[in-house]
């Protein structure tokens, strides 16, 4: 696990959520060569599988930005990465950064981090009262249908979006992108399909891993950063007569999570 502690203040913060992505997904998508962005950073081994603290969007997002993320498979108890502060904690450790707020999202503003949400799923859309309760914990929040899974080109737009936030900014800065190609519908990115399936979802990854390729050069021309890329829960395709997520198949609670530091041009 990456010691976040000693970070704080001198490294931006890229977190990225590929919405709905299914570990065995990414993980097929990595062993075929189908990501050039992500797997130099994945290393050899791949992605990481894991186990997400919920089984659709909301829940997940808001135990992540209580500094749950993803938690290894094995026996644990598994120490965290961050933390907001409260007692009896089995996972706060040494080297948790531990804020003293409400959120990790609010605990890196208070440490002087400009906080910025570029939203995808429905769960982001302020414009609703439940979408509106993520965002808010944001300095700066932004979506529109664009950014959202029924645009082809939704990424692209996200990365764009975030590079542009990224070059108007002296701060530091906590960017959270809730990436949503990989949610349903995904049958876009296979000419002829029209039902969403495994591999309609990994065509959607091989988009996604193209499109992020800028958001990593715009983070590293500003400096170091702290970058962490997962799913927040998969889907089901039928297995078992499961089809979609917020249910405890394993398709939906394994995930594939990375963290990395991304070092800065020169």
């Amino acid at each position: 696990m990456i010691d976040a502690r000693p970070l704080i203040g001198t490294h931006d913060v890229l977190f990225v959520t590929l919405d709905t992505l299914r570990y065995d997904v990414a993980q097929a998508c990595f062993r075929d060569g189908r990501l050039p962005t992500l797997a130099p950073r994945l290393g050899p081994d791949g992605w990481e599988k894991r186990h997400t603290p919920g089984s659709f969007t909301y829940a997940a997002h808001h135990a992540f930005f209580a500094g749950f993320l993803p938690t290894p498979i094995g026996p644990g108890p598994h120490p965290r990465m961050f933390a907001v502060g409260f007692p009896g904690s089995e996972t706060t450790v040494a080297t948790t950064a531990v804020f003293d707020e409400p959120s990790i999202v609010r605990g890196f503003a208070a440490a002087g981090y400009r906080t910025i949400c570029i939203g995808g799923v429905g769960f982001f859309d302020p414009t609703t009262p439940l979408g509106g309760v993520l965002p808010a914990l944001f300095d700066e929040a932004h979506f529109h249908r664009e950014l959202g899974v029924t645009n082809p080109r939704s990424t692209q737009r996200q990365v764009a979006l975030a590079c542009d936030r990224l070059a108007e900014l002296d701060e530091r800065v906590f960017l959270f992108v809730n990436v949503s190609a990989l949610h349903q519908p995904n049958c876009m990115y296979v000419e002829g399909a029209t039902e969403d399936s495994p591999t309609t979802q990994a065509a959607a990854l091989a988009y996604v891993d193209g499109a992020l390729a800028p958001l990593f050069s715009a983070m590293a021309r500003r400096g170091p950063s702290l970058c962490i890329v997962c799913s927040d829960h998969g889907t089901a395709y039928g297995e078992d007569g499961h089809v979609g997520h917020r249910h405890a198949h394993a398709v939906v609670w394994e995930v594939p999570y990375a963290a990395w530091i991304e070092e800065a041009t020169s």
